[in-house]
């Protein structure tokens, strides 16, 4: 197993030494297989030494890959599994795959540092009595920006949907749901857009507001601020406050009208190989040395009570990463909507592309 330096990386130099180091078979000996597990997560989404350290503390070798949004993530797993054992999807996803009998329950007995975790997060509505997931890390969708280009910090979405002076310098997610459901917050209805007519409307609005868009894309959006392609990006907290820390002309705002919030969760899909390992691994990342590193290095907010107990007072305190309880007020959580809005946000995007 390649050893990984102990200090933090940057967000591009990480993700890519990540994934070519752990893609390698694991072999010991000669020709000898240890016991293995296979993990399908985020880009930028764990520690620098995680992985290695959980092969030190159990002898399972990880096998790591990596997907671009949930849509990957379901479609790879919706004709069967290929192979994962833990598998990390957001709620809205994991109410989808519930929906759809893709996942296997967890055996809280096997996870005995589940009772690290916040109250709060011990549950979900998302997944009642957290029979099918355990919660890693929570955040908020909101605007990333580059200070020297964007004086004024944007108080509103109107700094991505009505900004014709940022022509080509705007990115924005990919993700139909979540795309679709800002534009619809925007306008005054919920993110979670149902209606129709309401739909129809937030689509008016991206496609007017696309010429200012550089891309509609994956979660990429802090590379492009990061590399001064935007100047304003739609993107995840914990994304934005990564490259802050590489460059300090880049700042996160949470609008008026609020944002999107969200909570990403391990779970093991069905025709998992490794059940044990998967559980294992799950209970390794509850452990709070281990989700407290983790967090230090993405900067999203943690579930895990005991680990926050461990986090240096700037994460604290970090109002990008803990939002003001008002701020937080005004957001929503996505829900999943069911097949027939699901097209029809599909749909939206499709014509989005296309316009």
């Amino acid at each position: 197993m390649p050893s990984f330096p102990t200090r933090p990386l940057g967000r591009r130099a990480f993700a890519g030494g990540l994934a070519a180091a752990i893609s390698l078979p694991a072999l010991v000996g000669c020709g000898e297989k240890k016991p293995q597990i296979r993990v399908y997560n985020w880009d930028t989404y764990i520690g620098p030494t995680t992985l290695e350290d959980f092969t030190k503390s159990t002898g399972t070798e990880v096998r790591y890959d990596l997907f671009a949004d949930n849509a990957e993530l379901f479609a790879k797993l919706r004709e069967g599994n290929p192979g994962y054992d833990v598998i990390v999807p957001s709620n809205d996803t994991v109410e989808r795959m519930i929906r759809s009998d893709m996942l296997l329950p967890i055996d809280r007995a096997r996870i005995p540092n589940f009772a690290n975790l916040e109250q709060a997060f011990q549950d979900a509505a998302f997944d009642k009595g957290r029979k099918f997931t355990v919660p890693y890390f929570w955040g908020t969708v909101g605007i990333g920006y580059r200070k020297s280009k964007v004086p004024t910090p944007p108080t509103s979405w109107a700094a991505i949907f009505d900004n014709p002076s940022m022509k080509g310098r705007i990115s924005v997610l990919g993700e139909p749901a979540q795309l679709i459901g800002i534009a619809a917050k925007y306008l005054g209805y919920s993110i979670n857009v149902r209606d129709p007519e309401q739909i129809k409307a937030a689509e008016d609005l991206l496609i007017k507001a696309k010429p200012t868009f550089l891309t509609i894309a994956g979660d990429d959006g802090q590379d492009r601020l990061l590399r001064g392609e935007v100047d304003l990006c739609m993107e995840h907290s914990g994304d934005i406050l990564q490259v802050m820390k590489e460059d300090s002309d880049l700042a996160f705002a949470l609008p008026k009208e609020g944002g999107l919030l969200w909570q990403d969760c391990l779970a093991i899909p069905k025709g998992a190989p490794n059940v044990e390992g998967a559980h294992a691994f799950i209970d390794f990342i509850l452990r709070p040395d281990v989700h407290a590193a983790i967090a230090a290095t993405i900067r999203y907010p943690l579930p895990n009570a005991a680990a926050k107990k461990l986090m240096q007072p700037d994460y604290l305190n970090d109002p990008a990463i803990y939002p003001p309880a008002d701020a937080l007020a005004r957001s929503e959580t996505e829900t999943y909507p069911g097949e027939a809005v699901q097209r029809l946000y599909d749909e939206t995007l499709t014509r989005l592309r296309a316009a």
